[in-house]
């Protein structure tokens, strides 16, 4: 099955504090057969947050009709934050051809996506994957990739605007951030 032929909604499902992927939710109950789901992590596996985020991965795919064992495969893939491990992991992920990747944050996202353009890719933990080059836009990610972007920078206004309501009396606001991240910061004064 080629990536076309699917819809981003249906490719991706937002769970609360992490995402769940997979495609063809409808499928799971007309098919037997076993899909695979590749999973690139830059946590450790002894990580109790990646492993908060790995069971809610697998609620959610439950939630969908996906059960490990049943009718769904996947392979996980921890690179503990090291660079080599995550290029050799993306290799050998997209090696077992996969029917899609999910892959968590910028380091896994970035090898996976030098490793294939054809295998359809869902990320999450993305600062700007518009300013980081992985996507063309948020509405139209284009090529084999969607997923979440942790926030929209829209909303850097908003927060000002709710900090100038809980405290009108805040007249000056220094934002930290590591410009090597590509992030962005609304241009904007409170006034």
């Amino acid at each position: 099955m080629h990536f076309r032929q699917w819809k981003r909604s249906e490719v991706i499902s937002p769970l609360g504090g992490g995402a769940a992927v997979w495609p063809l939710a409808a499928r799971a109950q007309q098919s037997d057969a076993v899909r695979r789901l590749g999973v690139l992590l830059s946590a450790s596996e002894t990580d109790p947050e990646g492993q908060a985020r790995v069971a809610a991965l697998r609620e959610g795919l439950q939630n969908l009709g996906w059960s490990e064992g049943r009718n769904l495969k996947v392979d996980y893939r921890w690179t503990g934050g090291d660079d080599v491990r995550a290029r050799t992991y993306a290799a050998e992920l997209v090696a077992s051809q996969p029917d899609v990747i999910f892959a968590a944050p910028s380091a896994a996202l970035a090898s996976v996506q030098r490793a294939t353009r054809t295998i359809p890719i869902v990320f999450a933990q993305i600062s700007d994957p518009v300013g980081a080059g992985f996507v063309t836009s948020l509405a139209h990610p284009g090529g084999n990739l969607t997923g979440f972007a942790l926030f929209e920078f829209a909303v850097g206004a908003k927060w000002l605007e709710l900090l100038k309501q809980i405290a009108p009396s805040v007249t000056r606001v220094a934002a930290i951030y590591d410009p090597a991240t590509q992030l962005a910061l609304a241009d904007g004064v409170i006034e």
